[in-house]
């Protein structure tokens, strides 16, 4: 009986630091597991918001948003004609109204909230202490989605007096920049939500 009684402890000892190991063993893959995630997540961010971003400044300076067949090509600046003789595009300042100029307005306002949004993201990085949340890079992120989605609308509805041309619509139709201009405004805004639910780890 006394020498059961003198095992029992040393058991209960083993037992023990068996299960305080099996413990440790858990958190350790669970905390690298989380590591590991956040750190995709990180990745997944940092391309989706460079990719967004260079998407943006080409629907904002690239051309066209409306194009008349194969010779003529309207941008949010200039208004490009197609000269056979030359074999060249001949391009002149397109004739601004209120509507045009608050279009032009807010995809560069996009565009700077989305630069700004990056250069903060950054910055928090190395600087924003462990558990801290990308709120402010999610809001200048979220803002660039509302201003470009804002943008695309206007021009949707007001085409007619931004182009300023007698000719049918129906005779023309949407560039490429302007389809890209929608395709940013959804990856702007889950950008902005992810950041704004996005919390430092390390």
């Amino acid at each position: 009986m006394c020498g059961e009684e003198g095992r029992r402890p040393a058991e209960d000892t083993e037992s023990n630091t068996e299960l305080h190991t099996k413990v440790f063993r858990r958190s350790v893959g669970t905390s690298t597991q989380g590591s590991t995630k956040m750190a995709f997540l990180l990745m997944f961010v940092t391309v989706l918001h460079l990719v967004t971003l260079a998407m943006l400044f080409i629907a904002t300076m690239e051309k066209p948003w409306w194009s008349w067949g194969d010779t003529e090509k309207i941008d949010l600046w200039y208004k490009c004609i197609y000269e056979n003789t030359t074999k060249a595009w001949l391009c002149a300042s397109v004739s601004e109204s209120e509507w045009l100029q608050s279009v032009q307005a807010l995809m560069i306002l996009s565009v700077v909230l989305s630069s700004i949004s990056f250069m903060v993201f950054l910055g928090q990085l190395f600087t924003m202490s462990k558990g801290g949340l990308f709120y402010f890079t999610g809001l200048c992120q979220l803002f660039a989605g509302f201003a470009a989605f804002v943008a695309v609308l206007i021009y949707t509805f007001q085409r007619k007096e931004i182009l300023q041309d007698a000719r049918e619509l129906e005779m023309g139709c949407f560039g490429y920049c302007y389809v890209l201009a929608w395709v940013c405004v959804p990856l702007l805004l889950v950008s902005g939500a992810l950041y704004v639910h996005l919390r430092k780890r390390a």
